[in-house]
């Protein structure tokens, strides 16, 4: 059932606005960590939220998906549910269109339908890490 506004209530068309207006900033935040996953790789809606500082805004980062500036390359794609199930209103009409994106990009499925997290769930550390020891091994390279 659709919340409404005469109910005070926070369904997703009412919610989604409230949140576009005053957490634009989260919104920016969302964008740009979100342009940081690879392809091949996923983030949780939860995750993204965690990263961010807000590890209760899980829905609030659907929001912004949801309300992603057309265009602006955002891999929206890329995020999904917690347990690794594709978001069902990821593009309206069409609700396999989420998997055929991921699946381009390498993103192998279980049998019941899940993302395998095991393999494709992203690690920003662990990205980060290895650019550390990638740029750590240069310079002891240019040193000797």
């Amino acid at each position: 059932m659709r919340a409404n506004r005469q109910s005070g209530g926070r369904g997703p068309g009412t919610g989604a606005r409230a949140a576009r207006q005053g957490q634009d900033g989260f919104f920016t935040r969302v964008y740009a960590l979100v342009a940081r996953i690879p392809r091949g790789r996923v983030a949780t809606y939860g995750q993204i939220a965690r990263i961010l500082g807000a590890p209760r805004s899980a829905r609030i980062v659907g929001w912004a998906m949801h309300d992603s500036p057309e265009g602006a390359g955002i891999p929206c794609h890329r995020v999904i549910q917690q347990g690794g199930t594709c978001s069902p209103n990821f593009r309206v009409g069409d609700p396999g269109a989420q998997r055929r994106l991921l699946e381009k990009e390498g993103v192998r499925f279980l049998l019941d339908g899940r993302v395998d997290l095991e393999a494709h769930l992203w690690n920003p550390w662990e990205a980060a890490r290895r650019r550390r020891q990638t740029n750590r091994g240069r310079s002891e390279r240019h040193r000797g």
